[in-house]
């Protein structure tokens, strides 16, 4: 080997932050689309918790109100049709089931750190996200009426 050769380091790989615009061209494996939808999902919660207050007040307060909170979502209100309100509800109701099980997960993850390996991530993020997913079309179809 020649001098040069051993006096010249290896060039190590170079990582760098991804900008906003990089994200959808991003290859998201599971663990990390399953993380990631946990954040967006708190923060979906956080956002929408007004509209969480007004739908707990509205639907218990009396029983005139109840009928109102009825009519929002099925013919409208704020000139938005009912059907926009359902998808809210809907957003609503796939964020508080990510972020449920999703945290479920972090907690398993957290405390059994030394048994988890990529493999199980993977496999525990398409649990999460498959879980998540079954569950928010079976109350899709409820709150659109289907059954």
């Amino acid at each position: 080997m020649s001098e040069t050769a051993a006096s010249t380091p290896k060039k190590r790989p170079e990582f760098r932050n991804i900008d906003g615009a990089s994200l959808i061209s991003y290859r998201w494996p599971l663990a990390s689309l399953a993380s990631g939808m946990h954040r967006v999902s708190g923060a979906i919660m956080f956002f929408l918790l007004p509209f969480v207050i007004w739908m707990f007040d509205t639907s218990i307060s009396s029983e005139i109100s109840f009928a109102r909170f009825k009519a929002a979502f099925n013919i409208g209100m704020l000139g938005i049709p009912g059907f926009l309100w359902k998808l809210v509800a809907l957003g609503l109701i796939w964020a508080i089931l990510h972020h449920f099980i999703a945290g479920i997960r972090h907690l398993w993850m957290d405390t059994h750190h030394h048994h988890v390996t990529k493999d199980i991530g993977r496999q525990t993020a398409a649990l999460v996200i498959g879980l998540t997913l079954s569950l928010t079309v079976v109350l899709a179809a409820k709150l659109f009426g289907l059954y």
